[in-house]
């Protein structure tokens, strides 16, 4: 996807309240930009250091700015915003970059399933196969070299993997997929030493048949791609 207008610089102040971050502009000026991340963003938090921001036409925003991305101190990209993830993928399938996920007749977003009253990120139809339910997970979470995710524990997605696995039984295909939204992450596993419940709960799905998809984000304040699959760990 091509960001236009491409996205503006400033530089991290602080993130606070959850969905809001002060940052500073090259002109020297202060701005209150949205967040649009509900993690706790464990080591993705750099004051001092490049943040990207889009701006909104809308006049009904009281904050017109959303933070999109941030450098770390070692020059890495990060995808702040979560809601790209789905976009990424969505734009990832039609293009045939996931070739997992290639040859279905139509894709839906946000659809309703489950027994626990979830909505799907997407789901992909085809007259001539059973439908594939994909759940889509942000990861930005780098620590000594390794990607995880969930940064912070996540009843939800626990919920999300116990559906998945819902599908499988009912005869469908379930994936759940890593969009990894950081520069630095080569690849992706379960953060047991933040989750462990969602860390078995991952494993349980993979061994009831959810396929576990992980692919890396390009990222640049032009533009933002699935560029390839990369590893995940379980």
């Amino acid at each position: 996807m091509l960001f236009d207008p491409k996205f503006e610089q400033g530089t991290l102040i602080k993130r606070y309240k959850r969905f809001l971050a002060d940052i500073q502009l090259p002109d020297g000026s202060q701005i209150t930009i949205h967040c649009p991340n509900t993690g706790s963003m464990r080591h993705c938090l750099f004051p001092g250091e490049k943040v990207w921001y889009s701006t909104s036409d809308n006049p009904k925003r009281k904050y017109p700015n959303t933070w999109e991305q941030a450098h770390n101190d070692v020059g890495d990209i990060i995808g702040i915003n979560t809601g790209r993830a789905n976009e990424l993928a969505a734009e990832g399938i039609a293009q045939g970059v996931i070739s997992e996920l290639s040859g279905y007749a139509s894709l839906r977003r946000e659809v309703k399933y489950g027994s626990e009253n979830s909505r799907i990120d997407l789901l992909l139809e085809d007259e001539h196969r059973p439908n594939c339910y994909i759940e889509v997970k942000s990861c930005t979470l780098l620590e000594e070299g390794q990607g995880y995710f969930p940064d912070a524990v996540t009843t939800r997605g626990q919920k999300h993997l116990r559906e998945l696995m819902e599908m499988v039984r009912l005869g469908h295909r379930a994936v759940l997929l890593f969009v990894v939204q950081h520069s630095g992450i080569t690849s992706v596993t379960a953060a047991r030493h933040i989750d462990p419940d969602y860390a078995n709960l991952l494993q349980q799905a993979a061994q009831a048949g959810v396929e576990i998809l992980a692919y890396r984000a390009q990222l640049s304040p032009n533009s933002a791609f699935l560029a390839k699959s990369c590893p995940v760990k379980l």
